[in-house]
């Protein structure tokens, strides 16, 4: 199983707006993606006036993640709107193995 995780930051003014927008589109494609297992969005009010937005997510194989991310699975996919509420974000994901232990 792999983890694929993303970091954002928006104006903390913003967030409610921005946890709508992105469910409508990044999450919905990941969960409508075959080899998804799961899809989280948490946010983290920071003292700065951002919020930072981090997408957590779970896959069955590198395969269904490439299914959803494309070719280079280490680049961050992005979505028409994102500028409009991005004050900055990573340019790449984390992927992480998930080790079960049972």
């Amino acid at each position: 199983m792999i983890a694929r995780t993303w970091r954002g930051w928006v104006r903390s003014a913003d967030t409610a707006d921005y946890v709508r927008y992105v469910e409508e589109t990044g999450m919905a494609h990941y969960r409508r993606t075959p080899g998804n297992l799961a899809a989280h969005l948490l946010t983290h009010d920071l003292p700065d006036g951002r919020t930072e937005v981090l997408t957590f997510s779970l896959w069955t194989s590198e395969d269904a993640v490439r299914a959803f991310a494309g070719d280079d699975v280490t680049a961050a996919v992005y979505y028409p709107e994102d500028d409009r509420w991005l004050v900055d974000r990573e340019s790449t994901v984390t992927h992480y193995e998930v080790h079960d232990p049972a």
